[in-house]
């Protein structure tokens, strides 16, 4: 029996299953180290998920919104009563000291996407408002994202197997889920990633790179930490 989903609702089914526990929480900490900086009291997180990081910050006394494409993730947010919406972030009503997306966001979206993204996150800040994010380096593509995976529990089994080339990681999404003895139904979605260099983001219109930093999440220096501030 196969069914069709969003990808990244797919996605979502399967991220338990991905075994990135310890790096979320690693990305966690560094965004939270690198917001201590700031007097940051309103924060918008764009592609929130489960809503993780906006429990931290709710903790420091931050105020949190979040919004993610997928209405699965929400849901869950909103069983935790996290102000979490399945919006883009060009339909978020207000303006936050600071706004985040983290876990390769913004790999998800080409080029084109990703300006009109930039440009939106731009209208939310405050004019002294800081937006972080965090890209895959071309290592990180190459030599940690690309390959094969399966893992499984008793009722599920996942297969990934990524591809990079042409500056784009094309990774196909398997998940099979027992629904009965001997009868599983089947998701199956690419999900397409985009490699930008840094370039890219040193002439925006409305947001000034202020800092980047190339770091080790899962291999040495696979990820790039990049700050902005409001021009």
């Amino acid at each position: 029996m196969t069914t069709q989903m969003t990808n990244l609702d797919l996605y979502a089914k399967a991220e338990h299953l991905l075994g990135i526990e310890e790096a979320t929480e690693a990305l966690y900490d560094l965004y939270r180290s690198e917001l201590d900086e700031y007097n940051v009291k309103t924060l918008l997180d764009v592609g929130c998920g489960r809503g993780g990081f906006m429990e931290r910050m709710i903790s420091d006394g931050v105020t949190c919104k979040g919004v993610d494409l997928s209405s699965i993730m929400v849901e869950e947010c909103k069983l935790k009563d996290l102000d979490a919406e399945c919006i883009d972030v060009s339909e978020v009503s207000g303006k936050y000291d600071a706004v985040v997306s983290i876990f390769d966001v913004l790999n998800f979206l080409d080029n084109d996407a990703l300006i009109k993204f930039l440009d939106a996150i731009a209208e939310k800040l405050n004019d002294d408002g800081i937006f972080i994010a965090d890209i895959n380096t071309r290592y990180g593509f190459t030599d940690v994202a690309e390959g094969t995976m399966t893992n499984d529990t008793d009722e599920e089994f996942l297969s990934v197997d990524a591809q990079f080339e042409n500056d784009e990681l094309y990774t196909k999404f398997t998940l099979f889920e027992k629904i009965e003895d001997d009868m599983y139904k089947k998701h199956q979605d690419t999900i397409v990633q985009y490699f930008h260099k840094i370039k890219t983001f040193q002439n925006l219109s409305a947001l000034k790179l202020v800092e980047k930093q190339t770091f080790s999440l899962y291999d040495t220096e696979d990820k790039t930490l990049l700050i902005f501030k409001k021009r």
